[in-house]
């Protein structure tokens, strides 16, 4: 019986190791540019280096542009084969309280979730505490979500 990702889910075989291989480029990237630092972090929120700024600009350029061109490109997604679609979200109370909630979390930490991975990547094992929290946190969310509707 296939599952979700199963060998019926009409992915192309391909699909899982370009998604490696942009992970491996994302946390080479991150490790790089020294983002996977929770004190470079830090030093950013407290405005005393603005690094992080021009590597998020970078990604937002890089990003922006392949979903403006991709799409006029093809109709399709090579990988899947689903079509390209834009997912609108509505900026609701969820939306500002669980940012509100991330945002002081990163700034109490340094750390979110992709710098997270990249730092247990450059020898930083304590992150793995961090990254603990995030799961935790998550499937807490979860479970009171699930009670609540």
């Amino acid at each position: 019986m296939a599952g979700a990702n199963g060998p019926n889910d009409g992915r192309h075989p391909l699909f899982m190791p370009v998604i490696l291989v942009g992970g491996l480029l994302f946390g080479f990237g991150l490790a790089a540019s020294q983002m996977a630092k929770p004190e470079v972090v830090l030093d950013f929120l407290q405005l005393t280096d603005l690094g992080l700024l021009f590597v998020m600009f970078g990604a937002a350029i890089v990003s922006g542009l392949a979903f403006a061109v991709i799409p006029r490109l093809r109709d399709r997604a090579p990988l899947t084969g689903d079509t390209y679609s834009r997912r609108l979200k509505s900026f609701d109370r969820n939306v500002l309280v669980g940012g509100a909630i991330f945002g002081v979390g990163w700034g109490i930490s340094g750390v979110c979730p992709g710098s997270a991975y990249a730092s247990v990547g450059i020898g930083n094992w304590p992150i793995l505490i961090a990254i603990a929290g995030m799961f935790i946190g998550a499937y807490l969310q979860g479970v009171w979500r699930s009670r609540t509707n």
